[in-house]
């Protein structure tokens, strides 16, 4: 089962230089990984290495696709969550997000401390949350790109993969 693993860090390195370089996760790496992680559970698992890949694969796609309706990420980093779950398995990929999420926030918070700019973005997200409750219309969190705190999300996806895979582990 290393073989998985080692797979997908490969693929997650990839995504880590290119998501610095550019903000983005391109199709030519996310579809082939995801591919390939099907492939390769196909051929050591048969049948059940199918199932255990699109179980993750769906697991991961759908885990991030809600959060890119929110907002909170790009639509590359849902391909790249549907790509570690067929090579990781539903458990792992899951794992990986909550953990993701969790270093997204940490770092999220310490921009925003450094920049100082904590009491505008709360006053900002307890107006949108308060015309969310009067009008129930829109998602109060969402308050448009150029206002958006925004940063490489594979920067959090890494400490997020590898405390997964500790966590798994134990």
């Amino acid at each position: 089962m290393g073989v998985m693993y080692i797979g997908c860090a490969i693929f997650l390195a990839a995504a880590l230089v290119t998501d610095l370089r550019s903000m983005k996760i391109p199709n030519k790496l996310t579809l082939p990984a995801a591919l390939s992680g099907l492939v390769v559970h196909a051929v050591s698992g048969g049948w059940e290495g199918i199932l255990f890949a699109c179980a993750g694969l769906g697991t991961g796609f759908v885990l991030l696709l809600v959060m890119y309706w929110l907002g909170a990420v790009g639509a590359g980093d849902v391909k790249l969550f549907a790509g570690i779950g067929a090579w990781t398995g539903a458990a792992f990929v899951f794992q990986s997000a909550i953990y993701s999420v969790m270093f997204a926030g940490m770092i999220g918070l310490f921009i925003v401390l450094w920049k100082r700019e904590a009491v505008l973005r709360l006053r900002r997200v307890l107006f949108n949350l308060g015309g969310f409750l009067i009008f129930r219309g829109g998602n109060p969190f969402k308050t448009g790109w150029e206002s958006q705190l925004r940063f490489p999300f594979m920067v959090a996806v890494i400490p997020g993969v590898i405390s997964a895979y500790v966590y798994l582990s134990i």
